[in-house]
């Protein structure tokens, strides 16, 4: 029945289907016209009939060879309810453009004429047919043991259980209809890698509610609904469809195999590059100005790391000379302690003055006054020194862009591809530089302060070593000039004043000394900020490397980024682009200008089996009637 469907004898009315049932009032017809032509043809000259036999018109062109543009094959596959192939045949159409013997090849089990009545002559997997006009032949070919290309299997389970088919028809309950389809690895794998398969089922209403198919698309196919699955070229696929039935009968399931083939134009890019192009600028700019970046704070770091060592020296002259200034406070405190003594003696003696305490005194004067200048050297060179350091990092301060970077332009390199840390880091690092600029700023004035202590400090250390030495120059010229009887006034005035004027100098010393240790003292702390400032800009300047680093391979990566979107768009529509695929034969690699290969194939139906009806006696008819009955 189902192969008279497919060769167009049999049609379909509301859901059922009708074969030779529904065609038995034209078969009495074409019996009734047979009978009047048999009655026309025995009373008709034998000569009338004789310049028309068909033999001999089958005789002069059978010589002749016969010529096809294309040729087509149809493979129709009866299946049962699970999915295994039951039958199969072929409908071969050959496009005749030359009448004459035309030859064809398959292994068929027998054949069938579709064209005329001409018998078709089959020789193993030799065919051989006779086309007597310019248009479509056709003839059908049985082949009973031909696998497809794909494997495919239909499993029913009910209310949780599977079931066979054949069990199923009548029943309800939860249903779940699982299809699956894979490659058949006995078969070459063209037809599976260029062909589209289309599944269709189809479902009563009435009988199925609560339809689900994921991975289908339900349309309504008349008072049916239809699910359809679609399975692309290459692919396995596991499909399922459940449902609630009531009594199951089920349509056949429909499978259909075509050359995949979509016709897609190529889309518009010109927006996307133009908008990609821009991307990639604006990636090329960021990349400019991080390499700007990586310069300023390679100048940065190179500053800061001057300031680090300039103020190590500073601070290790500084406790230096704190260090010394005990020892010096001491020997002028001693100093300042005979000259007390000596003037208190000097004083109270009116004669017989030992002059050897104050002839020793000038020698006294020259140590000290050495010792001042010695300290005026440390303070010297801690002046350069501290001259130096702060050179350099008033370059290091300069350096550190003026330019205020808003929240939005942050937020918006934290959007970016770049690494999040590194821009933490730089993040951190930018604000700390800004603080620490902001600082400086505000006591600068103290380090200026500081060069003027250094200067007024060395100026006045000079002086009194300078004094001195001259004070010890004049007491000796004035011993050797005076008797000790003259020069006892003198002296005892010379003493007091002396006296007097190196109290002063030692207080002064003493101060100076205390200024020293606060400025060592306050300076410790300035210089750990120093060093952690060192240390921060070299970190933010390898963080800079690397982002320069990431910045460059992005600018990279993206420069022919319109380029790259036009190939990828290229490669995707030859993915889709199956123009050029020219199908060879299912039946045989030796027929040749095929030109369409399409596979059309369905399960069994299940239906509920129908009750037969009692026989019923009818009343004997005579001939006559019965005669009239073969064309009623």
């Amino acid at each position: 029945m189902r192969l008279l469907k497919k060769a167009g004898l049999s049609s379909k009315t509301n859901g059922k289907t009708h074969g030779l049932t529904s065609t038995f009032p034209i078969v009495k017809k074409i019996s009734l016209l047979l009978f009047i032509f048999m009655l026309v043809v025995a009373f008709l000259p034998s000569a009338v009939l004789a310049n028309d036999d068909p033999a001999e018109k089958e005789s002069k062109s059978s010589t002749d060879k016969g010529e096809y543009e294309t040729k087509d094959e149809v493979i129709y596959g009866n299946m049962r309810a699970n999915g295994q192939l039951e039958e199969m045949y072929v409908v071969n159409t050959f496009q005749v453009t030359k009448p004459g013997k035309i030859i064809d090849y398959g292994a068929y089990s027998s054949v069938r004429n579709l064209t005329n009545l001409l018998d078709i002559d089959k020789n193993g997997n030799k065919i051989q047919f006779q086309a007597e006009e310019e248009k479509e032949f056709y003839y059908q070919g049985n082949m009973p043991n031909k696998p497809l290309p794909w494997d495919i299997s239909i499993t029913y389970i009910l209310d949780g259980k599977e079931i066979h088919a054949e069990e199923l028809a009548g029943k309800s309950g939860a249903l779940e209809i699982q299809i699956s389809t894979s490659r058949n690895e006995d078969v070459d794998p063209e037809f599976f890698n260029n062909y589209l398969l289309q599944i269709a089922v189809t479902l009563d209403p009435t009988k199925f509610d609560n339809i689900q198919a994921p991975e289908g698309t339900k349309a309504n196919a008349g008072e049916n609904k239809q699910v359809n699955f679609t399975v692309m070229p290459e692919q396995e696929e596991d499909f399922i469809i459940s449902t609630d039935v009531s009594e199951f009968e089920m349509d056949p399931i429909e499978i259909n195999a075509a050359p995949y083939s979509m016709s897609i134009e190529s889309p518009d890019t010109s927006g996307v590059t133009g908008e990609m192009q821009e991307l990639a600028h604006a990636i090329r700019d960021i990349h400019a100005g991080v390499g700007d970046l990586k310069t300023g704070v390679s100048e940065l770091n190179k500053g800061a790391q001057g300031i680090r060592d300039g103020s190590t020296d500073y601070k290790n002259g500084i406790n230096e000379l704190n260090q010394s200034s005990d020892e010096l406070v001491s020997g002028s405190a001693s100093i300042k302690e005979a000259l007390h003594t000596m003037n208190q003696t000097v004083q109270q003696s009116t004669s017989n003055i030992d002059l050897s305490a104050i002839q020793a005194l000038p020698a006294h004067l020259r140590e000290i006054a050495n010792g001042l200048e010695e300290s005026t050297k440390a303070t010297d060179n801690l002046k350069q020194n501290y001259h130096q350091a702060k050179g350099q990092l008033d370059k290091a301060m300069h350096a550190i862009p003026s330019d205020g970077i808003t929240e939005a332009q942050i937020n918006e390199l934290k959007n970016s591809n770049a690494d999040q840390e590194v821009i933490d880091q730089l993040i951190n690092t930018y604000r700390a530089a800004n603080v620490a600029k902001e600082t400086y700023n505000q006591v600068t004035s103290a380090f200026d302060g500081v060069t003027v202590a250094l200067e007024q400090s060395s100026s006045a250390t000079t002086e009194m070593a300078k004094n001195l030495k001259q004070m010890a120059t004049e007491m000796e010229q004035t011993l050797k000039s005076m008797n000790q009887l003259d020069m006892m006034e003198q002296i005892q005035e010379g003493v007091a004043t002396f006296n007097d004027e190196y109290e002063t100098f030692h207080n002064g010393l003493v101060d100076y000394t205390n200024g020293v240790e606060e400025l060592a003292t306050s300076y410790q702390d300035l210089d750990t900020g120093i060093q952690e400032l060192a240390k921060g800009t070299r970190s933010t300047s390898n963080g800079i490397g690397d982002l320069y680093a990431g910045t460059k391979e992005l600018r990279e990566a993206t420069s022919n980024l319109p380029g790259q979107i036009e190939q990828e768009t290229e490669e995707m529509m030859e993915e889709y682009d199956n123009s050029d695929y020219k199908p060879s034969s299912f039946i045989s690699d030796k027929n040749e200008q095929v030109e369409v290969v399409q596979f059309v194939l369905q399960t069994e139906s299940i239906e509920i089996p129908e009750q037969e009806a009692p026989e019923q006696t009818e009343e004997e008819k005579g001939i006559w009637e019965r005669f009239l009955d073969l064309f009623r």
